[in-house]
């Protein structure tokens, strides 16, 4: 299958989804049909997260096997270095390899609530900048490197002007790409863009979307992941916080705004974390394509 940087050679705008694995074998069986109806969308590529310390691992690249294998759609594994040794890195991207694997999402992870106290020692790897060039160091270019941003700021790194530098950090370390963490204000991604420009850093920067269809999930969600919730966004949704069909409706149509406002800003195309769901991913990128 494609480098997802082979794709961009000939593709100004990607679009590209996201999934995660089943915790049961029961909600497996209901991805892999969930997969077939997503990939029937066209999408440029798939990716699929990764647990805690690799408590998903198998299912991880299971699934973007099968998603390249079966469906013919190029896909993007997640890897964390969290509690793994370099050793065991270096075997599981042997692993990803021998599975005909091309595409690897490079993040450090969280620590996971059975290890909290977890610690890296030399063994370890600290930060995703560092799994970056272990990875391509080891595997002479096999492998497109995606890495994450983070618009409005990482969660532990208040400093928008120091994220940009990790940033830079992970893409000068071989990183190829950049797929960003969910936002809801343009002008955090087109500030974010603009920082990361002015210090040298010329690789994509996709826009991660998340549409709304449970405001009260997403409240407590983007409480965990330090993403902010604006002013327009609260008028929209408290509203109709208890009613999920008025706001599904009004997260499709705010995601639409949203996206059609990212592309005709320049954005290089946008990534939907679908939450393993056909809909309402389906409507609005058929909607996108278009307009």
């Amino acid at each position: 299958m494609h480098k997802i940087t082979d794709i961009f050679q000939h593709k100004k705008r990607t679009y590209s989804l996201e999934l995660f694995p089943a915790k049961t074998e029961q909600g497996h069986q209901k991805l892999l049909t969930t997969i077939e109806e997503l990939c029937r969308l066209k999408p440029d590529f798939i990716s699929c997260t990764y647990g805690a310390g690799g408590g998903s691992r198998q299912r991880t690249f299971e699934i973007v096997q099968h998603i390249e294998q079966t469906h013919r759609v190029t896909g993007l594994a997640h890897l964390t270095c969290v509690l793994h040794t370099k050793t065991e890195l270096k075997n599981i991207l042997e692993d990803i390899k021998s599975r005909g694997i091309r595409n690897i999402l490079a993040l450090r992870g969280d620590t996971p609530g059975d290890h909290p106290d977890w610690q890296p020692t030399e063994e370890n790897f600290k930060y995703s900048s560092e799994l970056c060039a272990f990875i391509r160091a080891n595997f002479n270019g096999y492998f497109g490197i995606g890495v994450a941003g983070f618009p409005e700021g990482h969660v532990l790194c208040p400093d928008r002007e120091l994220d940009a530098q990790y940033l830079k950090t992970k893409i000068d370390n071989g990183g190829d790409f950049v797929i960003t963490q969910l936002f809801f204000d343009n002008k955090d991604y087109f500030e974010y863009v603009t920082r990361l420009r002015n210090i040298g850093v010329t690789a994509r920067i996709i826009p991660g979307i998340l549409p709304i269809t449970n405001y009260q999930n997403l409240k407590k969600f983007c409480g965990l992941c330090g993403a902010g919730i604006p002013d327009k966004v609260k008028k929209i949704f408290e509203p109709i916080e208890n009613d999920l069909d008025a706001t599904a409706h009004a997260g499709i149509q705010f995601a639409i705004q949203q996206c059609r406002e990212l592309l005709e800003g320049g954005a290089p195309g946008l990534h939907f974390y679908c939450l393993n769901k056909l809909s309402p991913t389906d409507e609005i990128l058929s909607t996108i394509r278009n307009t």
